[in-house]
């Protein structure tokens, strides 16, 4: 009997819905530090910057001089820390990401100088907050989760593994992550697609410093499923795979989803028509992940997770660069604004896979140094910038 169009549109959404295989992700014992970033590129930047060589030289720099870096900084730590859509209201959600950020910036600064004060100050804020916070609310909860969450394990990670003037209160901070963090985001979002990536950044990072590898396997699973659904590539069909717990089972929803744009070309994303800043959340957010897997053992970036960071990031910095919107995407408009974001891809699939990334290429050296989205990304010049580690 022929296929009905009907019965053929309805058999490609069932084979769009993306689930990727399960599967062990975790290792059999976690490397530390080993969140975004690995004690191999930490000892990489700490050369170069000792030695004066740009572009770590100057990365470094800009990280000292911002407010991150200020050793008056007092935290603001929250038993609840309130946020709603577009930070209405905000109670302590700043805060709680800029001390979060703070104290990175710290753990990274003592472990290329080496002085103790920074890393006294990165355990003062992570001290701080784990003393005090009890549960985040309002709509976007989640998401202040993830971006909080994404910065609190890397800086934990350098100082819990690096520092040997001790840390009396890292079980405690280490509860904190386990009871208020990770119940917040490793179920997940069917929100925008940047909000379930970074949410699995956080969820995939407190589990290395947790060693939690349930936890870890559970939040791989769902970043493979999501990042597959996040970016589009030819291969998957005439329309984009989809979060199965999303019900996108017909095309008119999957457009809708993806901001109204029809036409699927490789390297769009699902929020390109929404904005490049909220799409650059969601490549910064697959690039981490998948530099902590390899750290980790398992190299994503060889598989469709690399394809597609590689096709996001080219699509989005070639429009960046000042590249004419056809009329056929988001009606011929882009609002852009990418972000500090594509240092970790660029150095992990150019410089390490010899891949050709003419426009991310120059987007990264055009940004560089590239410094902090005051949200959950920070100093990646300093710590990824032509890193062959």
């Amino acid at each position: 009997m022929r296929r009905t169009p009907l019965l053929a549109v309805v058999a490609s959404l069932l084979l769009g819905a993306f689930t990727a295989p399960a599967a062990r992700s975790a290792p059999t014992t976690f490397t530390h530090p080993g969140v975004t970033v690995s004690r191999s590129q930490l000892d990489f930047a700490r050369t170069q910057v000792l030695a004066g060589a740009q572009p770590w030289k100057g990365a470094f720099d800009q990280m000292m001089a911002s407010r991150y870096a200020d050793q008056s900084r007092v935290p603001k730590p929250r038993a609840v820390v309130e946020c709603g859509s577009y930070s209405n209201p905000n109670y302590g959600c700043t805060d709680e990401r800029e001390d979060a950020i703070a104290a990175y910036t710290n753990a990274l600064a003592w472990y290329i100088t080496r002085e103790p004060r920074y890393a006294q100050k990165a355990i003062q804020l992570m001290d701080a907050w784990s003393a005090v916070i009890q549960d985040h609310t309002n709509s976007n909860a989640p998401l202040q989760t993830g971006w909080a969450g994404s910065s609190w394990p890397k800086a934990a990670e350098i100082i819990k593994h690096t520092y040997t003037g001790g840390w009396a209160n890292s079980g405690r901070f280490a509860t904190m992550l386990r009871n208020v963090y990770l119940p917040e985001i490793i179920n997940g979002s069917n929100s925008n697609g940047n909000w379930e990536l970074s949410m699995m950044e956080a969820a995939v990072g407190i589990s290395v410093f947790l060693e939690d590898k349930a936890s870890y396997d559970k939040a791989m699973q769902k970043f493979r499923t999501r990042t597959a659904a996040y970016v589009y590539l030819a291969s998957d069909g005439e329309l984009p795979k989809t979060v199965p717990s999303q019900n996108l089972d017909t095309r008119d929803k999957i457009v809708k989803y993806w901001q109204g744009q029809t036409t699927f070309v490789t390297g769009l994303t699902q929020e390109t028509c929404r904005d490049l800043t909220h799409t650059g959340y969601g490549i910064s957010a697959i690039s981490h992940v998948a530099e902590t897997s390899r750290i980790q053992g398992q190299d994503l970036y060889g598989t469709d997770v690399g394809e597609r960071l590689r096709h996001a990031l080219g699509f989005q910095a070639k429009y960046e660069l000042g590249t004419a919107v056809p009329g056929w995407l988001c009606g011929g408009t882009l609002h852009l604004g990418l972000g500090p974001v594509t240092e970790v891809g660029h150095n992990a699939l150019h410089n390490r896979l010899g891949i050709a990334m003419t426009n991310t290429q120059a987007l990264t050296e055009r940004n560089r140094p590239a410094g902090s989205n005051n949200l959950f990304v920070a100093w990646e010049t300093l710590t990824h910038g032509d890193n062959p580690n």
